[in-house]
């Protein structure tokens, strides 16, 4: 697979058949991409100063002045946009503080801060995007109110600006490594929170800069001056960061970063060498987060965090071909089409996502479809392109709580507006996208349906895997059975982030543990860390059913087993016998203590037959009957109240367990239970 790094280095035969053979790829400062260091200047001049020469004005987004695209925003949207807009008008502005910000070393609490310098970022947004919908403006000595919504978003501007940082406390490792519990505004740490605060300063300077101009001369130099200060040049000089993944390990943050970079480079540096200079650092660094994405689009991060890596990763790349044109357009690589198609192949129904690793298991709504509906006219992919426009559908055209520069390319794009509106009173049953069964075998995920094109009916998802994937949970081996697109047996999710999130003491948290997950504990608990996964891995895939087989003794402690083998089966329907999952459970040697089979279940479920080896949860009308061989195991229900925010979006006030305490050696026999849909559920959707 050829890789961004050659797009823009002296390999790249394409840039060269491009520019010319007489052109000389780099003048300056040459980075070598495998251990992120500078070399000394190379003579002649760059090519990348010619192609990024007047970037911004090539770019799909326009100035406020451009009034023809701005007014040709259809109304529905405008007005959604204002009425929003109108409202935070009277709220008050956040307020970042100095306790907040400490309270990740005080007492774990990161959110204190964060959501403060999240709903201000926002509100900076709304603010963008009402001044450029509206055009308003006025001189610099109009009096107050003369241009409302310009003045608001001068003010959320400035307010970024007079921050102290813009890093989260939790990865500043500088105010760490000081014993501080508060940031040094001459030692900025270049991470998530910079990122995005860079990438809205940069889209507010590209849109709004003229207005901003006449109506606060100085401010664009000040929000320049802090974007390079806490990104542009940090990320210039330190060629190590953790997130680069120069050790191999590139993950969500490398994109997300990266983006924001690129668009502070073209939209904010009138250098032209040194716009060059980023812009290549930027495509090298891209280059080690391709590097280390499997061939089947697969995300071990879950769907949710597909939109802040792989996600970011597309939108890089739109960037980086509008402002540099052909030559520097790489969105032809072949693992573009599979890592487009992954949410999809994760969908149930609605909002509802097979949720692997920290993801809620309802997909927050605020996503940018657009960016989906856009590769996937680009692939020519109907699915992708449909998935994105039913998800959106309902909904407004644009999500600001996605991001300034996102919020403004859905604006940009009349293709999409127009075909959202004319898929809105679509039918919401259909679901093309849904193939019959995915299985992804780098990620050892099968995703399996009882019928292609649609909800309807039992959809288990199943995943191998190992307990060293990016935000991880314990939960080799584990499933999900949806019914008619309704998840009943579950995975818990995403608890709200602390301190302690990405420490070592991660897995207390209790919705990351295996206990909390559906898969067995023969004694022990599963751990962490790479080595502790799945073996022997494969799938069996026909008409007539689709199961996982794997090998999990190795996500246990050494020495606890020799063997437990686990199957994972989606039987379809015949004309005598319902579809069903089976869950089959075999395990050497016996074991002296009492083997427990997990089920975390999300509903009402009754109790009263569970002596008899009979389960049955229920939610929104959907039930699912659970059956088991009573003589062979004893039932238990556990009801878990939810007071965090995040775990209740998705699952309301409270969790059951169903434990299945299995007290006698197996014998070589395998331990089977048994779902399938409940004659009180409701008719399939």
């Amino acid at each position: 697979m050829m890789g961004l790094v050659e797009l823009v280095s002296p390999a790249y035969r394409s840039l060269r058949s491009r520019l010319g053979p007489a052109l000389h790829p780099t003048s300056g400062p040459v980075s070598d991409s495998s251990s992120g260091s500078v070399s000394g200047p190379s003579s002649g001049p760059d090519p990348l100063v010619g192609l990024l020469r007047d970037a911004p004005a090539r770019l799909p987004v326009p100035a406020v002045t451009a009034r023809p695209v701005w007014e040709a925003v259809d109304a529905t949207t405008r007005e959604g946009l204002l009425d929003e807009a109108a409202a935070e008008l009277r709220q008050t502005a956040p307020v970042l503080t100095a306790s907040d910000w400490a309270r990740t070393f005080r007492d774990g609490v990161r959110t204190a801060y964060e959501d403060s310098a999240r709903r201000l970022r926002e509100r900076a947004t709304l603010f963008v995007l009402a001044a450029t919908l509206t055009g308003e403006v006025a001189p610099a000595d109009a009096p107050p109110g003369a241009a409302p919504y310009l003045d608001a978003a001068a003010d959320a501007l400035m307010a970024l600006a007079e921050t102290s940082t813009w890093c989260w406390a939790p990865h500043d490792r500088f105010a760490k490594a000081r014993g501080e519990v508060l940031p040094d505004p001459d030692e900025p740490f270049l991470d998530l929170g910079a990122a995005e605060v860079a990438s809205l300063l940069a889209w507010a300077d590209h849109v709004l800069g003229p207005h901003l101009d006449t109506r606060v001369p100085g401010l664009r130099r000040r929000l320049r001056r802090e974007v390079d200060l806490r990104v542009l040049t940090p990320f210039e000089r330190t060629r190590d960061w953790h997130w680069i993944g120069l050790d191999g390990d590139a993950h969500n943050w490398n994109p997300w970063i990266h983006g924001a970079v690129l668009a502070a480079a073209l939209l904010l540096t009138e250098d032209e060498e040194r716009r060059a200079r980023l812009v290549r650092l930027v495509v090298e660094g891209l280059d080690h987060y391709l590097a280390v994405l499997p061939d089947d689009g697969g995300i071990d991060e879950g769907v949710a965090y597909w939109w802040q890596g792989a996600g970011r990763l597309l939108e890089a790349l739109d960037l980086l071909a509008d402002a540099g044109g052909a030559a520097l357009d790489a969105r032809d690589l072949p693992v573009f089409g599979p890592l487009s198609k992954f949410p999809h192949r994760m969908h149930l129904a609605g909002h509802w996502y097979v949720n692997a690793g920290d993801a809620p298991a309802r997909l927050w709504p605020d996503q940018p479809w657009h960016v989906l509906f856009q590769w996937g006219e680009r692939l020519a992919d109907p699915d992708v392109r449909a998935h994105a426009l039913a998800c959106a559908r309902g909904g407004p055209a644009v999500r600001p709580r996605a991001g300034l520069g996102r919020a403004l390319a859905g604006l940009r794009d009349p293709r999409w507006r127009r075909a959202l509106a004319t898929t809105a009173d679509a039918d919401d049953g259909p679901a093309p996208w849904a193939a019959r069964e995915t299985w992804l075998p780098r990620v050892q995920v099968l995703v399996a349906r009882e019928t292609a094109g649609t909800a309807a009916g039992l959809t288990l998802a199943a995943k191998a895997g190992h307990n060293g994937e990016r935000h991880n949970h314990l939960d080799v081996g584990s499933y999900w059975v949806a019914l008619d697109g309704r998840p009943l047996v579950v995975d818990v999710g995403q608890p709200t982030y602390t301190a302690a999130s990405f420490g070592p003491g991660r897995y207390q948290a209790w919705p990351l543990q295996s206990a909390w997950h559906n898969v067995p504990e023969p004694g022990a608990a599963q751990q962490p860390g790479p080595g502790h996964r799945a073996d022997d891995v494969r799938v069996d895939l026909t008409p007539a059913a689709a199961a996982l087989h794997a090998e999990l003794a190795g996500a246990y402690p050494a020495g606890l087993l020799r063997t437990w083998r686990r199957s994972l089966r989606l039987v379809r329907a015949t004309a005598n016998s319902p579809a069903h999952v089976l869950i089959e459970d075999r395990w050497t040697p016996d074991l002296a203590a009492p083997v427990l089979l997990r089920h975390v279940l999300a509903g009402d479920v009754e109790d009263v037959e569970l002596a008899e080896g009979r389960a049955r949860v229920t939610a929104d009308g959907h039930s699912l009957s659970i059956s088991w061989d009573p003589n062979r195991a004893t039932a238990s229900l556990e009801h878990r109240r939810l007071d965090d925010p995040l775990l209740r979006e998705s699952w309301g006030e409270r969790l059951t367990r169903l434990t299945l305490t299995v007290p006698g050696p197996a014998a070589g026999e395998p331990f089977t239970v048994r779902m399938e849909r409940d004659g009180r559920s409701a008719d399939p959707v």
